[in-house]
This record gives structure tokens, C-alpha cells and sequence, in this order.
């Protein structure tokens, strides 16, 4: 699938949720959503899978616009919806507006301390998710939260380099940063990025090769600076890269440039 761009939007949201957003603000329409990051210049949107259940919707999405993207898989904390095989995986990414596999990955978050043992289940779907992607030749979307040792473990043992992908809404440090980077994971910033609290990861967003970022919204969640505690939206990203560019002494045109880059590097 080539990516639809043009210069006057030259910024991609590597990571939203269009089909959980609140478009109550466009009447229900989600071209009303598209042409409001439009004109922040936002061009081009990958829509994230998190369970099999909605994914037709977001394929339908990805048909009706050529601007939106997806992805196919299971978040690592959903429970109760259809548990993927790696031949689903397969299967299901072989429509051509699919670009990646996930998001998937480990999250002991809620975890009391001894437990993180009890979830096996969350490691084997990862690993599923590691086979669709080498089969399939499509990177991977990784959600790593409070499981760091595993998930990076993991994504080497099963030899996840061999195709990369990016480390969504990544909040650790520059050494654990670097670690991703030789694992062939590119680094993406979310809102989070512009909290006044986040100062180990704007010190990855100082140091981070320029070809290996990307920037996204996690919308509707985490809205950056200056909505945060609102619901997110595409529109938004234009936050995280000025904040970013900030962060480099450059400009939010050139963050987007490279981004735009590298997305179309990674994904296209």
C-alpha cells in the first residue's frame, strides 16, 4: 500500500484509535476528526488494532479513506475476545491497507508483586504475534508497560529484529532506548512526552537519531499538553512534534519531515 501524503500535510499520527474516539464534536463523522488534523497538518493516520472483534470496522475505515492505515492483533491486556494464531495473523494482514502486526507486547501494570509469573498467556500471545510478523515481512507495534526485561527478552529470542518495528508510546529511559534501537525498534513520542514530569524521555527525544522517531496520539488517550485530561485526537499530534522540536532546537516542520520519513520507512 504506498502511503498518501503531500506537502501541506506533512505530519503522520503513527498510533490512534479512530474507531474509539469522541466525534461528538463533528456530529458523528469522522471526516470531521481527518480534516481538523488536516489543517494542523496532519496527513496521514495509523489506526491501531487492540482486539480481532472491531478490526473489520477499522478495515472498513482503512477502505473508505485512503489517508488511514491499520494494524491487526490483540492488545496484551485484553481478555475475554478471540485470541489470536499466528495463521489468523497471517491471514488477516493480507489485505493491503494492513501495515503492521499489533499492537502487542506485555503489560504488568496492574500486577501485585509475585504475579507477573501467573501471565504466560500475555508471553505467548507476544510470541504469536512475533511469528505473524516474520511470516508476513510487517513490522510489529509493541505496547511495553512495566514489563521491560520480558518484552525486550522475548522480542530477541524470537528473533523479532529480524523485521523491527516501533516501541508505541515509549516512556523508559535513554539505556533502555538503546537497547530497543539495536533490536531494530524505532522510538515513538506520545502526548506524553510534553508532560512536565516526563525528564528522562525528553532526554531520549534530545539523543534519538532523527531517522529513528516517529511521533503519534495514542487518541483518544493520553492527550498531550496543553488538552491533557481531555480526550485526544489526531489533530493533536502536532503537539508531541512541537514539543519534540523544542526539545532538538529545530522546528516542528523538520520533526515532521523526518517522521514522515520514517514512517513511510517502516510502514510503507
Amino acid at each position: 500500500m504506498s502511503i498518501q501524503t503531500s506537502p501541506n500535510t506533512p505530519l503522520i499520527d503513527s498510533h490512534c484509535h479512530l474507531d474509539r474516539l469522541d466525534l461528538s464534536p463533528w456530529d458523528g463523522e469522522l471526516s470531521g476528526a481527518l480534516q481538523q488534523a488536516a489543517e494542523q497538518g496532519v496527513g496521514h493516520f495509523l489506526c491501531v488494532s487492540i482486539d480481532l472483534e472491531h478490526y473489520p470496522t477499522l478495515l472498513a475505515m482503512a477502505k473508505a479513506y485512503e489517508q488511514i492505515s491499520v494494524s491487526v492483533g490483540v492488545h496484551p491486556t485484553e481478555q475475554g475476545s478471540q485470541e489470536p494464531t499466528s495463521e489468523e495473523l497471517i491471514a488477516l494482514a493480507a489485505e493491503p491497507e494492513v501495515v503492521a502486526i499489533g499492537e502487542t507486547g506485555l503489560d504488568y501494570f496492574r500486577c501485585e508483586e509475585g504475579e507477573a509469573g501467573e501471565l504466560e498467556w500475555q508471553r505467548d500471545r507476544l510470541r504469536t504475534h512475533i511469528a505473524a510478523s516474520r511470516a508476513t515481512r510487517k513490522p510489529l507495534i509493541i505496547h511495553m508497560r512495566d514489563a521491560t526485561e520480558d518484552t525486550l527478552r522475548i522480542l530477541k529470542e524470537e528473533g523479532a529484529d529480524e523485521v523491527g518495528g516501533v516501541m508505541h508510546c515509549f516512556v523508559e529511559n535513554w539505556e533502555v532506548a538503546q537497547r530497543a534501537l539495536d533490536l531494530n525498534f524505532d522510538i515513538s513520542f506520545s502526548g506524553i512526552v510534553t508532560f512536565n514530569s516526563a525528564k528522562e524521555l525528553k532526554v531520549v527525544a534530545k539523543n534519538i537519531p532523527i531517522d529513528r522517531m516517529l511521533v503519534e496520539t495514542d487518541s483518544p488517550y493520553l492527550a498531550p499538553m496543553p488538552h491533557r485530561g481531555k480526550s485526544n485526537q489526531p489533530a493533536y499530534v502536532r503537539h508531541v512534534a512541537e514539543c519534540v522540536a523544542g526539545i532538538r532546537g529545530t522546528t516542528w516542520e523538520s520533526i515532521a519531515e523526518h517522521t514522515t520519513e520514517n514512517y513511510v520507512r517502516r510502514f510503507g
